[in-house]
């Protein structure tokens, strides 16, 4: 394909990205640690058993993508919007693969961690991780990947969390939450 098909192509499939969001909480543990939430996706559809920020694609009655964030986070985990102070919009994030341009909100929790209610039929975990151990050198990994619709093996960088691989979208907001928190106090 000519350097002109590719542009081609890839400037449909950008315009064809759906519109979703995500909200990063944050919070201090009673140790003052830093923990981010995560969630592990349910074994079904196309980000299925994946670890993730809750969020999803937005839906008409949002007003802008930041209410997107917000709204998933309240249905997937049970977060009320007036605990979650904005800290920051991120980078917006595309999953080629996937169809999706993703909005990542950096949240911070107010007051004491929430008693966390998943939503049992889209997730089936989650995980409240101090960030110290996303910084820990065995943390980190990268291996050659084959996945479905891949014309051939890719590296793909990722972050251990337990029994988890943490990659693709999720990895690349964690590692713009790791830039902020270099030059920010949270």
């Amino acid at each position: 394909m000519s350097r002109e098909g590719r542009r081609v192509t890839s400037l449909r499939a950008a315009l064809s990205l759906v519109d979703s969001a995500v909200l990063a909480p944050i919070y201090r543990d009673p140790r003052g640690r830093l923990r981010l939430v995560f969630i592990r996706r349910g074994p079904h559809g196309i980000h299925g058993g994946q670890i993730a920020f809750p969020g999803g694609r937005r839906e008409p009655e949002d007003p802008d993508l930041l209410a997107t964030a917000l709204r998933e986070a309240e249905e997937e985990v049970g977060l009320e919007p007036e605990r979650v102070e904005i800290l920051a919009a991120l980078p917006v994030i595309e999953t080629m693969a996937t169809g999706f341009r993703v909005a990542p909100f950096l949240g911070r929790l107010n007051g004491a961690p929430p008693t966390w209610r998943r939503q049992e039929t889209e997730i089936d975990e989650i995980l409240e991780v101090p960030l110290e151990d996303l910084t820990r050198p065995d943390a980190h990994a990268v291996e050659y990947w084959q996945l479905p619709g891949w014309p051939a093996p890719r590296e793909i960088p990722f972050y251990r969390i337990g029994p988890y691989k943490l990659w693709g979208a999720t990895y690349r907001i964690v590692e713009s939450i790791r830039d902020y928190l270099e030059t920010h106090d949270v």
